[in-house]
């Protein structure tokens, strides 16, 4: 059954399609569900014959509908991110949050916030691109450093380590500049305080960052088979690297602008896709990015029916879910080998 699900065209076809229809259920769900029920009928007539004079239709269309389209956004880019990360850098353990990229992105905000109060959306975006390419740099520094070279293990605990540390200084910023209200939201993992806005900024950001991902996506399954034989089938190993960290950098900062520090999507998901399709990046990238968006938008309706009608920060839900899979992963990579 494996084999034919991992060589059958036709079967990740079916896949795919399926997991469209079931994000399409999902969002309905996560639009439907919240601190006033309503109904799907209600939800269809708000999408598709708005009436601004009702307020269920208000509710939907500025406050759920954005909200669930950002979950599922933000759900595509980080799974996306994670799992270019992982064929890149061949370690099953890489992925956005363990990596140290969203912690990054996640100072550059707080940063900006202290010393320009009067920051654009746009200035925001940025700022969360660069912090995640600087955490970036650091992580692969600081593991370089290890005898023995980069294993899985070492960039992996590498990651953990900056990541801790990045996150410490983000709370000292966040006390000492009193934006505890404000990088709570960002720090813990949210989606309620997206909008319309929200929505474009992830559009414009995963458009571009997901058309690099799957351009690159055939290189990728060819240097995940190891530097030596794709430098050998002619591959441009550098060029491939380049284009994969900005696109990692532009669907990360772009989702750590909006819902914050959302962590293990970038984990689960490729591993998960992986084991369905198998290790082709051509089917691995599209399907990532319907899991992905399908996780986080289950997680976001999870979030807020756990403890009704107080909201758990969504992060903390796919944390739950992300800490036993990377204690699995980090106990079966042996130790780097």
């Amino acid at each position: 059954m494996r084999e034919f699900i991992h060589h059958s065209s036709m079967s990740k076809v079916i896949i795919n399609i399926l997991a469209v229809l079931a994000i399409i259920f999902s969002i309905g769900v996560s639009v439907s569900y919240g601190a006033t029920n309503i109904d799907l009928n209600t939800v269809w007539q708000a999408v598709f014959h708005f009436n601004p004079e009702l307020t269920s239709h208000q509710i939907i269309q500025e406050l759920r509908l954005p909200r669930a389209l950002s979950a599922a956004l933000v759900g595509a880019s980080l799974a996306v991110s994670g799992a270019i990360m992982q064929g890149m850098t061949r370690n099953p353990l890489a992925s956005p949050s363990i990596m140290g990229v969203t912690d990054g992105a996640a100072l550059a905000l707080v940063m900006v916030l202290a010393f320009v109060p009067a920051v654009t959306t746009a200035g925001l975006v940025s700022s969360s691109f660069i912090g995640a390419g600087l955490a970036v740099a650091l992580v692969f520094m600081v593991g370089s450093f290890s005898p023995g070279g980069l294993t899985p293990v070492k960039l992996a605990l590498a990651g953990v380590a900056i990541a801790t540390m990045l996150r410490s200084i983000t709370s000292i910023f966040s006390l000492h500049f009193n934006l505890e209200r404000e990088m709570g939201f960002w720090l813990a993992g949210g989606l309620s305080g997206t909008n319309w806005t929200s929505v474009n900024i992830l559009l414009i950001s995963g458009v571009v960052g997901l058309l690099i991902a799957v351009g690159i996506s055939k290189s990728i399954t060819v240097l995940s088979l190891g530097e030596d034989m794709a430098t050998g089938l002619g591959q441009n190993n550098g060029i491939i690297k380049i284009f994969g960290v900005v696109a990692v950098l532009i669907l990360t900062g772009a989702a750590v602008s909006v819902a914050g520090v959302v962590g293990f999507v970038g984990l689960i998901v490729p591993h998960i896709v992986r084991f369905i399709v198998g290790t082709d990046y051509r089917w691995i990238v599209p399907t990532s990015i319907l899991f992905g968006a399908l996780l986080l938008v289950l997680a976001d309706v999870v979030s807020r029916l756990i403890n009704a009608p107080f909201e758990t920060p969504v992060g903390a839900i796919t944390s739950l879910i992300g800490v036993p899979f990377f204690l699995y992963l980090a106990r079966s990579s042996g130790g780097g080998k």
